[in-house]
């Protein structure tokens, strides 16, 4: 059975969410996008478990979810939570985001009454809690082995394990002795596995990818995902498979470019400056327009960190894909802003209704067959992104990238970016 899972989302009782985050919003797009697992997001949240447990129902012999009032959805729905953990190191504030996963309602609720001394479960869907990253993991696999945790999006400037402002430079300094309780890491938007890869600690860990999406449309949920291969879905086959990097289960991740993420690139967004990590460097990190601080970017972080060149693959690593949403890819070529535009919307809708979900139209629907659908154009656009023949204007200071599908064509791989649009150093010297 092929499952294709997002495991951190977000309810509507979160900070800056969609209204629309609820199990039936949730379950419907998963299915067009072509989900057919999601976390169910924000477990902590004490009327989001609520209306969970009324609406959803748990499938006997999987340990997962599905929606009681929608018979024909094939969406499974996994119990999943983000955490915000505060305290000191090194005479440093620390925030730090963790996921985390659990087999049923009734441990995770052991787990919202275990952490809810350590900070407010109610007002916010991810709780800051006022406790260290090891003392979170102890809390939560000592109420039971079967519980995950993993550090969220790890490379954002902040709130991250790697990030410059608040991060560590090592898993063990921020995990301590609960260190060996990690397996997994998220890569987040701005990063890809072949970044990850450069640091030769992190080849025990295995590489996920989420999209920690705020709201359920096509162009959010889903952007990142991963791909397994499983005789029959279950909690346990997800985590034993994603556990052991098992590539027989364990197909590859759904990520996009890393320079579509709001933070690949250092820079500073009020002075419309973004540049590389070399130039970064030349300039001490110090816009060259307003003399502050730039936002160091998840790229130069890498290169901090890395002791391995670009391009190295360590054996036996899952596989990734880059993809770009379908909504991007038709807003891109029609040049259209809004990528809830009745115009891309009909064009989106015409391929969902042929291919089945939109994953089927960007990882399998043949160029022909597209192109007797829509815009020739547009089908050839699918095809070079899926192909990995498109360039991304990177992403900074939480700016999202710009995808450039035909300019420079001639260059593939996503790796030679065009000239940004942003001002970089050879501006100012």
């Amino acid at each position: 059975m092929r499952v294709i899972a997002d495991l951190h989302i977000h309810s509507r009782y979160s900070r800056a969410t969609s209204q629309n985050m609820n199990v039936r919003e949730l379950a419907r797009y998963a299915q067009i996008k072509g989900l057919n697992l999601i976390g169910t997001g924000d477990f902590t949240q004490p009327d989001w478990v609520g209306e969970l447990k009324s609406e959803l129902t748990e499938v006997p012999g999987t340990q997962l979810y599905k929606p009681v009032s929608i018979s024909e959805s094939q969406v499974f729905f996994m119990v999943t939570s983000e955490v915000c953990t505060i305290f000191e190191s090194d005479e440093k504030a620390k925030k730090i985001h963790h996921v985390i996963l659990s087999p049923s309602f009734e441990i995770a609720e052991q787990i919202m009454d275990r952490l809810s001394k350590y900070g407010d479960m109610i007002s916010d869907g991810r709780p800051v809690l006022e406790m260290s990253a090891a003392a979170l993991v102890e809390e939560v696999i000592d109420i039971s082995r079967h519980n995950v945790v993993f550090p969220a999006h790890a490379w954002t400037p902040w709130f991250s394990l790697f990030g410059a402002f608040s991060g560590f430079d090592r898993l063990e300094d921020c995990y301590q002795d609960r260190s060996q309780d990690i397996f997994a890491l998220e890569t987040g938007l701005s990063s890809d596995p072949p970044m990850n890869w450069r640091l030769s600690a992190l080849d025990r860990i295995a590489l996920i990818s989420n999209s920690d999406s705020h709201s359920p449309w096509p162009w959010r949920i889903g952007r990142e995902a991963n791909v397994f291969e499983l005789e029959e879905i279950s909690y346990t086959g997800i985590i034993d498979a994603i556990r052991k990097k098992d590539t027989s289960r364990f197909l590859f991740t759904i990520e996009t470019h890393p320079e579509y993420g709001k933070y690949h690139w250092t820079g500073h967004r009020s002075c419309g400056v973004s540049m590389s990590p070399d130039e970064a460097v030349k300039l001490d990190n110090r816009c060259p327009v307003c003399k502050r601080k730039l936002t160091e970017g998840v790229e130069q972080r890498v290169e901090e960190l890395a002791d391995r060149p670009p391009g190295f693959r360590p054996e036996g690593a899952v596989g990734y894909r880059h993809l770009l949403p379908l909504h991007e890819i038709v807003a891109a070529v029609l040049q259209i802003e809004s990528l809830s535009s009745p115009t891309v919307w009909k064009i989106y809708n015409s391929l969902i209704s042929k291919f089945g979900n939109e994953f089927k139209v960007l990882l399998e629907a043949p160029l022909t067959e597209l192109s007797n659908v829509v815009n020739p154009k547009i089908a050839e656009a699918i095809v070079r992104v899926r192909e990995d023949r498109v360039m991304v204007e990177p992403g900074y200071d939480g700016v999202y990238g710009k995808l450039k599908i035909f300019e420079n064509a001639e260059k593939i791989g996503g790796k030679e970016t065009p000239k940004s649009a942003q001002a970089g150093l050879e501006s100012f010297i």
